[in-house]
C-alpha cells in the first residue's frame, strides 16, 4: 500500500479537524499518516493532541522532510503567512478532499485546497492556492475562488460568484447568484459575516452583515 505523510500546520481546533479528514482520505489502495501538527507556539512543542505530537516547524522539516503540509488555520491571512513560511522551507503543499463531497469533473484545484466533509461542488468551478471548505457548504457552476478563500461551515454561494484573495465568509452566510455577464464579486480581504446574505457586489477590505449584508457602520 501506498502512503502519504502529512503534517498539518496548525494545533488548534480546526487543526485537529484537518487532521481528521487527512485520516479519513484513507483507502485500500493510500494510506494518510498525520505524522504531526506544526505549530509557532513554542509552549506546544512536545504535546501530544489527539495521538498526534506537536512541533515547531523546524523540527517537523527534521523529522519528516518528505511530508505534505496542510493548512489547519482557518484565518486567510494567517494560512497564507504559515503555509509561505512551509514552502520556503521545502515543504510541500497537501491537497486534502473527503471522500464524502459530491463534485463534477469539472472543478479546477490549485496546491494546498482543503475541503471538508459533506461539501458539494457543481461544475466550472476554480479554487485558487490554499482555499479552504469547511463542513457542509454548496459552491454553484462558474464560481472563482481567490487565494486563501475561505468558507466556514454551512456558507451557500449560488453561480457566477467571483472571490478575491483572502475572503473569510462566516457559518451559514449565503451569496446570490451573479450572471455571466455580471458575475457578483467579492473584493480581496473582504470579511463576510456569519449568516449574512449577500446580494451585491463586495469591495475589497470591507466587513458586511446582515440580511441583505451591509457594510460595518452603513445603514
Amino acid at each position: 500500500m501506498a502512503s502519504r505523510q502529512i503534517a498539518v500546520y496548525g494545533a488548534g481546533g480546526f487543526g485537529r479537524e484537518v487532521a481528521w479528514l487527512a485520516q479519513s482520505c484513507s483507502t485500500r489502495l493510500m494510506s494518510y499518516e498525520v505524522v504531526c501538527l506544526i505549530d509557532d507556539d513554542e509552549r506546544t512543542w512536545g504535546t501530544v493532541l489527539n495521538g498526534v505530537p506537536v512541533m515547531g516547524l523546524e523540527k517537523a522539516h527534521e523529522q519528516f522532510p518528505e511530508a505534505e503540509v496542510a493548512g489547519g488555520i482557518g484565518a486567510p491571512r494567517l494560512r497564507q503567512q504559515t503555509m509561505e513560511k512551509a514552502t520556503a522551507m521545502g515543504f510541500r503543499l497537501a491537497t486534502l478532499i473527503h471522500p464524502r463531497v459530491e463534485r463534477s469533473r469539472w472543478i479546477e484545484m490549485s496546491e494546498g485546497t482543503i475541503i471538508c466533509a459533506g461539501n458539494t461542488l457543481t461544475t466550472n468551478i476554480k479554487l485558487g492556492r490554499g482555499v479552504q471548505l469547511n463542513l457542509h457548504c454548496t459552491i454553484g457552476h462558474d464560481v472563482i475562488m481567490g487565494d486563501y478563500t475561505t468558507l466556514a461551515p454551512g456558507v451557500h454561494v449560488s453561480g457566477w460568484v467571483h472571490f478575491g484573495k483572502r475572503v473569510y465568509v462566516g457559518t451559514g452566510a449565503v451569496i446570490i447568484n451573479g450572471t455571466s455577464e455580471a458575475p457578483l464579486t467579492i473584493g480581496d480581504d473582504v470579511v463576510i459575516g456569519a449568516g449574512a446574505c449577500v446580494i451585491r457586489p463586495v469591495a475589497a477590505g470591507l466587513t458586511v452583515v446582515g440580511v441583505p449584508a451591509r457594510a460595518m457602520g452603513e445603514r
